[in-house]
Formats: structure tokens, C-alpha cells, sequence
């Protein structure tokens, strides 16, 4: 088993702490924006999103420390578009999280094969955020719509 190259772990960790922080802001912005007849779930849940990505982070953070570094005071990109109709945020939403996913898959390639702890979490986050980015893809359909959302 080769050895894991823990500053490029390190880096990618970073990368992958500043995501989650921008998503821990960006799902509190978009739950304080949403009105109309059904903003209470859709409120809850995009809380709940933001508490997810608070958790994702100090993950994160936490492994940058085990692995000897220092986790950033950054925060990844954030985009207000002014469009706070609930299909656009949700269609925000998922570009975030597919961008998202791009980093923890850099994660897994550095990490497979060298680090079980790493690759596992790797793989565990993947997996939850595919999952998150397929229930926002199913947000996305109209009811009765089985094909997968595509954004445009």
C-alpha cells in the first residue's frame, strides 16, 4: 500500500471545509428567503441542509487536524443570484452540491488504496452527498415525472 501524500489530503480537505462552510450560509440564506403557503417544510428542510454541511465541516476539520494540518478560515464560493423562487434556489442548490461532490472524489483518488480512514470517509461523504443531490434532483421534477431533472 503506498503512503498517503497527507499535504494534498490536507489541501483537499481545505477545499472540501470551505464547500461545507459555504453551504452551511448558503441553505441559512435561502431558508430566510422562502415564502408562500408551503415555507415551513421547505424552511425546516433547507435547516436541516445547513446543519448537515456544519457536521460535513467539522469533519472535515477534524481529519485535517489528525492528519497534522491546519484547517482553513476560508469559505468556498458564494453566488447570490437574487432569485429566490423556490425552483431556483433548488436548481442553486444542486450545482453546489455536484461541485461539492468533485471534491470528495479528488479525496477518494489521493486517499485510495493509502488511507482506509480517509478513503472510507471519502466514500461515506460521497455517497451522502449523492444521495442529497439526487433528492434535490427529484424536487426539481414535476409530479409524475420519472426521468431525472436536467439542468439547463
Amino acid at each position: 500500500m503506498e503512503s498517503l501524500d497527507k499535504d494534498k489530503a490536507i489541501a483537499s480537505l481545505n477545499r472540501i471545509l470551505e464547500y461545507e462552510l459555504a453551504g452551511v450560509v448558503r441553505y441559512t440564506h435561502y431558508s430566510l428567503m422562502v415564502y408562500g403557503y408551503n415555507r415551513i417544510p421547505i424552511v425546516s428542510w433547507l435547516r436541516t441542509q445547513a446543519d448537515e454541511s456544519l457536521v460535513h465541516a467539522q469533519r472535515a476539520g477534524e481529519l485535517i487536524t489528525l492528519l497534522g494540518g491546519h484547517p482553513s478560515l476560508g469559505i468556498g464560493p458564494l453566488l447570490e443570484s437574487h432569485q429566490h423562487e423556490i425552483g431556483a434556489i433548488l436548481r442553486e442548490s444542486l450545482v453546489h452540491e455536484t461541485e461539492s461532490l468533485k471534491h470528495y472524489y479528488e479525496l477518494l483518488k489521493l486517499s485510495e488504496n493509502r488511507s482506509v480512514l480517509v478513503e472510507d470517509y471519502a466514500r461515506e461523504l460521497i455517497t451522502e452527498e449523492e444521495m442529497h443531490a439526487s433528492e434535490i434532483n427529484k424536487m426539481l421534477r414535476n409530479p409524475g415525472d420519472v426521468k431525472a431533472f436536467q439542468q439547463g
